[in-house]
């Protein structure tokens, strides 16, 4: 349940629910973050990969003699150097249909034998400079026989498709089936209108605004390993490296600073960091690695890449009987750590939304291509399971002739229905979907509608109107480290096993512990990057940040508070169940004895600890603590966006030129951050959906390697965004919140979708896939 007493100060200056600008932003912009790249270490090395050009093929000769004349080379790391390092595995716990594991895939961290996609690294030159290194990577001879190679999950499981590995029949690595499918079936039969929808979940390159990079280095007197990397959360990422350099992870040390962006991908370890590594050792130096462009569109896991059939049934009134979903998941060459709960159980979680359909069915057959490998990508899932649902709404309303928003509000979980258990097993336990619906269609103008689209036909132009009517579930908060530390200098620092890689974790955070404690605001410090400094932490990922550092927050608090009335009842002379915490009126955390005027400031308590010699033995030392949040349920952020789009016919040309998002967050903390990151979902999900796409060659080879060959969504493409909020605070962490990171995707893909069907509906246009380009409307529209 929600803490009420959070909401106590809510009208303090930097308390919850106040838009706070972030704190790291003057930093940021005036060029003082740091950066991987910014790390440089006496006597460090460079290196530089060299990667496969072949898409599949068995190597037949690997020479890296000529790489070791270059001067300034220092050493070329192949397979064969690496032999004692484990391999990258998925660790994601998924079964077959009958009940076995996933078939997994050991990945080396270097190829030894067999190349199988355009990227696949086969050596790492480290040499005195940059530019050596890059001499040297160009002097390794690789010399490989190709082999057919297969860039579609279908094509993959065909009989006559290439095999990529000798364990894995038919290139499928998870069979796997969700729901009773007898049931499913006779719903279908029994229904008295079925939808049916071919969807392509285009492949999406992650580009984040900093490549990959890595600093390693040994210390042989500890025998230690550390890296410098950007990541999404420290603590995992240590054991994931201790694992597969087989150490104990006392031994490893993982160390992020600011990261330029990450949305997924930076979450798990890469094959480039176990050579890193071992250079290191080796040589006896730091080993830096700095990825270019070019290599990032290659070697950074890619997002999304599904083919699904979706179905849904309806009876004669209109109500939900069951969906499904039967798909082919891209795995892309090798298996990431997540690369398969995408497609799979996060499709089930999400398809649900908002709405009662008692009935679930998820068939999906996960398959290896000779693809750059796919991970998350925001919401991971997430979004996708939403975009079929209204998109399979938005068609099922078109063919029987029904409202679509009243197909939707028929088929809403009502508020009297919560605690819901829903099909695809979770339960929900706040929301109130149809209300929020109505009060985004009067923000957004629904009824004025009409008109625009009359002007908008003045001028030769086609507009369309789409909804996108979401609810996604977070990924279940973990173990989350809840540290607070009251320094010397009069600076109070959280230590938290989260990880800011561009959300803005200072400022949110600070405002729960400033609201819980009434420590000065300006004086709360962050750390969150140091695995040192950590003995729990979830990361960052699957909008659970604030659920679960905030609640580590505030248990920390209260045993912060606990501490300072026993360390107050000494000071004050009185017993400390006589003490109690309470507000000065600028909002400074007291503690007086009950009844009196007598009390003592928190921070003044804190600097008296500190000072006090020969304190009784239960007196506390200090008010530092040290806490671990156990963990709470998933969340259900949710909401509701319209889109409206004008399409020139004679180009194809699709402009969105209104946009609005409706959203049911629980408690904000920060509404101008949580606006923000809403603005960045949906300018990702408009990306998606108008212009962004990975496409091969037949031979496996990348066409959209660059940025010249593949689309950003720019300023010009969006309008201004409208935000507005209709939060029912969840029951299910004390912060009430919901997370927010991801629900811009979530929302956009389908209200897009939906408006450019709705412009180009009356042309005869029933479904478009992704990414709506102008040629791929321009031909819809000729056909």
């Amino acid at each position: 349940m929600p803490d009420t007493n959070l909401a106590a100060f809510a009208n303090l200056k930097f308390g919850i629910g106040q838009p706070v600008p972030r704190q790291e932003d003057p930093i940021l912009l005036q060029g003082r973050g740091r950066y991987t790249d910014d790390v440089n270490l006496p006597g460090q090395l460079w290196a530089v990969v060299v990667r496969s050009p072949y898409a599949h093929g068995t190597i037949t000769n690997l020479d890296a003699a000529p790489a070791k004349e270059v001067p300034g080379v220092v050493a070329v790391i192949t397979a064969a150097d690496i032999a004692h390092t484990g391999p990258l595995r998925c660790t994601v716990p998924l079964k077959n249909a009958d009940g076995t594991p996933l078939r997994n895939i050991d990945r080396p961290s270097l190829a030894s034998d067999r190349v199988r996609f355009v990227g696949d690294p086969v050596a790492l030159v480290v040499a005195e400079t940059k530019a050596a290194a890059k001499d040297g990577a160009e002097a390794v001879i690789l010399e490989v026989d190709p082999l057919p190679a297969v860039t579609e999950a279908s094509a993959a499981i065909a009989p006559d498709a290439p095999q990529l590995y000798d364990h894995l029949p038919g290139n499928v690595v998870l069979d796997f089936r969700y729901g009773d499918a007898a049931k499913v079936e006779a719903a279908f039969a029994a229904a008295a209108h079925v939808t049916r929808l071919s969807i392509r979940n285009n492949r999406i390159v992650v580009c984040s605004m900093e490549p990959r990079s890595a600093i390693a280095s040994y210390e042989p007197e500890t025998d230690r390993y550390t890296l410098n990397l950007g990541t999404q959360g420290v603590f995992g990422f240590r054991a994931q490296m201790a694992g597969i350099m087989k150490v104990p992870v006392e031994k490893m040390h993982i160390v992020t600073g600011n990261v330029g962006g990450s949305f997924g991908m930076k979450a798990s370890a890469y094959p480039e960091y176990a050579p890193l590594l071992h250079a290191a050792k080796t040589l006896g130096r730091p080993v830096k690695w700095v990825d270019e462009r070019s290599g990032a569109f290659l070697s950074d896991a890619h997002g999304r890449d599904h083919e699904v059939e979706a179905s849904l049934a309806l009876d004669a009134e209109g109500h939900f009987l069951a969906v499904r979903l039967h798909a082919h998941a891209n795995m892309g060459a090798y298996l990431s750590t997540v690369g398969p709960m995408m497609g799979t159980a996060n499709f089930v979680k999400n398809v649900q939304s908002n709405y009662t359909t008692p009935l679930i069915e998820v068939v999906t057959r996960a398959a290896v291509t000779n693809t750059t490998p796919i991970s998350a990508y925001r919401g991971a899932g997430r979004p996708e399971g939403n975009y079929f649902m209204e998109r399979l709404i938005e068609a099922a309303a078109a063919e029987t002739g029904r409202d679509p928003i009243a197909l939707r509000q028929l088929n809403h979980i009502r508020p009297d229905q919560f605690p819901h258990k829903t099909a695809a097993d979770t339960t929900y336990d706040s929301g109130d979907f149809s209300a929020l619906l109505e009060k985004t269609l009067q923000e957004a103008d629904w009824e004025g509608f009409p008109a625009r689209k009359a002007e908008s036909a003045s001028r030769g132009l086609l507009r369309g109107r789409g909804i996108g009517n979401f609810l996604e579930c977070t990924a279940p908060p973990s173990k989350e480290q809840g540290e607070i530390l009251f320094g010397e200098d009069g600076t109070v620092t959280i230590v938290t096993g989260t990880l800011d890689y561009g959300q803005g974790h200072w400022t949110p955070f600070a405002q729960v512990l400033h609201q819980r404690l009434g420590v000065p605001f300006e004086a709360i410090r962050l750390v969150q990057g140091d695995s040192d400094r950590l003995i729990a932490g979830g990361g960052t990922g699957g909008s659970k940040s604030l659920m679960a550092s905030g609640a580590a927050i505030v248990e920390a608090s209260d045993q912060v508070i606990e501490k300072g009335r026993q360390a107050a009842g000494h000071f004050l002379e009185a017993a400390s169940e006589d003490v109690e915490f309470t507000r000065n009126p600028d909002g400074t955390g007291r503690f007086a004895i009950a009844g009196t005027d007598r009390g003592i400031d928190i921070m003044e308590l804190a600097a008296r600890l500190r000072d006090a010699k020969d304190l009784p033995a239960d007196v506390p030392r200090s008010l530092d603590v040290r806490h671990v949040f156990d963990q709470a349920p998933m969340a259900y952020p949710n909401g509701c966006h319209v889109c409206e789009v004008e399409v020139d016919p004679d180009t194809g040309h699709a402009q969105i030129v209104r946009y609005f998002a409706m959203n049911d967050f629980g408690v904000i903390v920060n509404p101008l951050m949580v606006a923000g990151q809403a603005h960045g979902g949906i300018a990702q999900g408009v990306g998606q959906a108008l212009m962004e796409s990975v496409a091969y060659s037949e031979d496996g080879q990348l066409l959209t390697g660059s940025f010249m060959d593949y689309g950003l969504p720019r300023a010009q493409d969006l309008p201004d965004i409208g935000f507005g909020s209709r939060p029912t605070p969840a029951l299910t962490n004390p912060l009430g919140a919901k997370g927010c990171g991801e629900a811009g995707c979530a929302g956009s893909l389908p209200a897009v979708m939906n408006a450019l069907v709705d412009a180009l509906r009356d042309r005869g246009v029933t479904h478009l896939d992704m990414p709506a380009t102008p040629e791929r409307i321009w031909r819809a529209l000729q056909g």
